[in-house]
């Protein structure tokens, strides 16, 4: 018998406790927080195309707390469906971190219920390539988390391909609206 498994069934149920808590995804760690405030999440997503709102609905009970998303891939969507300003649009295109802010209180309001908005919009928005079409580098990435306490918005420049850069962007979506609770 190997020392680690006699070991491991000699553990506090306690320390079993944690090392199970340690193991939850991010995902599933912001439905919990959600739920334990009581709050609703809405997703506005471009360069994720579904990807953070697929990790939420992929946990079970998601239903309790998870509104809906909406994919606003092309520019003039972001307008129409999130409300995000057009001259906003028109001076700085598409991938801006105040696209990224307007985006996330825009999806409050939208995926709201009347006029109750969602507690929590996240949104993305970003190049991952492998063309610019702004002339911003590829990996240039625009997070935001509107709460009732405010919005905040994660630049980053990320490296890889294509699929690596908007995995981790719905990765750290996720992790960026978790941190903001």
């Amino acid at each position: 018998m190997s020392p680690f498994r006699e070991h491991s069934e000699e553990l506090s149920d306690d320390l079993e406790s944690t090392l199970r808590s340690e193991r939850r995804t991010d995902a599933e760690r912001l439905l919990e927080r959600l739920a334990e405030l009581g709050w609703t999440v809405g997703v506005a997503e471009s360069l994720t195309g579904g990807l953070v709102v697929s990790a939420l609905v992929g946990v079970p009970g998601a239903s309790a707390v998870v509104r809906g998303g909406i994919v606003a891939y092309a520019t003039e969507l972001k307008h129409t469906l999130l409300g995000v300003d057009p001259t906003l649009l028109d001076a700085h295109g598409a991938v801006h971190p105040r696209v990224a802010r307007q985006m996330a209180e825009g999806v409050r309001f939208r995926l709201g219920r009347e006029d109750d908005p969602c507690d929590v919009g996240i949104s993305t928005t970003g190049i991952a390539g492998p063309d610019t079409p702004d002339g911003q580098p590829v990996g240039t990435v625009h997070i935001g988390v509107a709460t009732p306490l405010g919005t905040r918005v994660e630049s980053l420049e990320l490296a890889g391909t294509r699929d690596e850069i908007r995995a981790e962007t719905a990765r750290r979506a996720v992790r960026t609206a978790l941190e903001a609770l």
